[in-house]
C-alpha cells in the first residue's frame, strides 16, 4: 500500500539519498540544495511512502513564466508564489521501487495539486527517453531545451490547465 503525501522537514534527508541513486552526481540535488528549496516552497514537495518508507519524491517552484531556466534550480529565491506555472525539478523513485508505477502516481498527484491551486499550467524538462512517459500523462514537448543543466540534453514539456 502507498501513501503520497507533502514532504515535512524530516524527510529531507531521505529525499537526497533517492536523488543520489537516481541521477548522476552533475544532475543531483544536494541535501544542501534542498534543504534550501524546503526553506522557500514546501508547499510544492511531495514523497511517496510505501509501508512506512519514502521511495519517491518530487518537487519544484511556482514561476510566472511556462519555462524552467536553469538558474531556478539554484536559487529558491525565484520562486513565485503568484506565478502562474508549477515547474517540476526532479521526480525521482528509488530504483528498487521502480516498475511499479509509482512515478506515474506521483506526477499526476503533483498535477492534481497543481490543478487545485488555479495553476495555468506545469512545466519540466527531460531526457529523450522519457518524452513518451511525460506525452502518456498529458504533457506536450515542445522541443530541445535551452538547458545546460548537468551538462546533459533536455527537453521543454508542458502541460496547460483548463483554468476556470
Amino acid at each position: 500500500m502507498y501513501q503520497i503525501r507533502q514532504a515535512v522537514a524530516e524527510d529531507i534527508k531521505r529525499i537526497a539519498q533517492i536523488e543520489l541513486r537516481c541521477f548522476p552526481e552533475a544532475e543531483a540535488a544536494t541535501l544542501a540544495s534542498f534543504q534550501q528549496r524546503f526553506a522557500v516552497f514546501p508547499e510544492c514537495f511531495y514523497v511517496l511512502e510505501v509501508e512506512g518508507v519514502i521511495v519517491g519524491h518530487t518537487n519544484g517552484c511556482i514561476y510566472h513564466k511556462p519555462e524552467l531556466p536553469d538558474i531556478l534550480y539554484t536559487d529558491p529565491s525565484l520562486h513565485c508564489p503568484e506565478g502562474g506555472y508549477q515547474t517540476v525539478f526532479g521526480l525521482a523513485v528509488d530504483p528498487d521501487y521502480q516498475g511499479k508505477g509509482y512515478a506515474s502516481l506521483l506526477t499526476r498527484h503533483f498535477i492534481a495539486e497543481s490543478r487545485n491551486k488555479n495553476l495555468q499550467g506545469m512545466v519540466l524538462t527531460c531526457k529523450d527517453r522519457l518524452i513518451g512517459f511525460y506525452e502518456k500523462l498529458g504533457f506536450a514537448c515542445q522541443g530541445r531545451s535551452a538547458s545546460s543543466h548537468g551538462g546533459a540534453n533536455w527537453n521543454d514539456m508542458i502541460i496547460e490547465f483548463q483554468v476556470p
